[in-house]
C-alpha cells in the first residue's frame, strides 16, 4: 500500500484450530474473507497477551493524518508463539523464525531485564504449564546444537554476515535471560 518504494504492508493472521488439514486433505495454511486473506497459525492467542502500545504519528516517520496507538504483540509473546509453532512449520519458515527469535533478541537486547518481567508477570501466568514447558523444550531442542536450521537461518539476511555459532550463541543468551536456566546448550 501506498505509493513510496517502501510503502505500507500488512500481514492479517487468525487461529488455526486442529490439525492444519481441510476435509479434501489439502492445507488449510490460509483463510479468505471479505477479498482479504489470511494465514493461519497456532497460538494465535498469546500475541495478544500484555499488547504493547505505539504511537504513531508524522513525527515518527510515517505519514498518518492523525496520530494513531497500534498495539503490538509483545517480544516475549512473539517468540513463545514462535517456538510453540516450530514443530509443524515448513523448513524454510523454520529458518525464518529463527532468524526472527535472533533479531528479536537482538533489538531488545538492552531490555531484558524488561522482557524477564514480562514473561514471568504477564505472558507465564496465561500459559498453561504443560504449553509453557514444551516451549521451553523446544527452545532446549532447536538450539542445543548449531543445526541446519541455524545454519540457513544464518544465511538469509543479504545484508550482514552471520555465522551460525555467533546465532545459536546469542539466541541461547537471549533465552536464558528471559526465561531462566531452563534453557541450555547440549555441548
Amino acid at each position: 500500500m501506498g505509493e513510496q518504494d517502501a510503502g505500507f504492508f500488512a500481514e492479517f493472521l487468525t487461529s488455526k484450530k486442529g490439525d492444519g488439514r481441510r476435509r479434501d486433505g489439502n492445507s488449510d495454511a490460509t483463510s479468505a474473507r471479505a477479498g482479504i486473506t489470511a494465514q493461519r497459525l497456532r497460538h494465535l492467542d498469546l500475541l495478544l497477551v500484555a499488547k504493547w502500545k505505539i504511537l504513531i504519528d508524522a513525527e515518527s516517520g510515517i505519514p498518518v493524518d492523525r496520530p494513531i496507538d497500534l498495539l503490538v504483540a509483545n517480544p516475549v509473546s512473539f517468540i513463545v508463539q514462535r517456538l510453540l509453532i516450530h514443530k509443524r512449520r515448513d523448513a524454510g519458515k523454520k529458518a525464518q523464525d529463527v532468524l526472527y527469535i535472533h533479531d528479536t533478541l537482538e533489538l531488545f537486547g538492552a531490555s531484558l531485564d524488561q522482557l524477564r518481567n514480562v514473561w514471568n508477570e504477564e505472558v507465564r501466568p496465561k500459559m498453561a504449564a504443560r504449553t509453557a514447558n514444551r516451549a521451553m523444550a523446544t527452545a532446549e531442542l532447536l538450539f542445543g546444537d548449531v543445526t541446519d536450521v541455524i545454519r540457513e537461518a544464518a544465511r538469509i539476511p543479504q545484508d550482514r554476515r552471520l555465522q551460525p555459532k555467533d546465532v545459536r550463541d546469542a539466541i541461547l543468551y537471549g533465552l536464558e535471560e528471559v526465561f531462566g536456566s531452563a534453557v541450555s546448550p547440549n555441548s
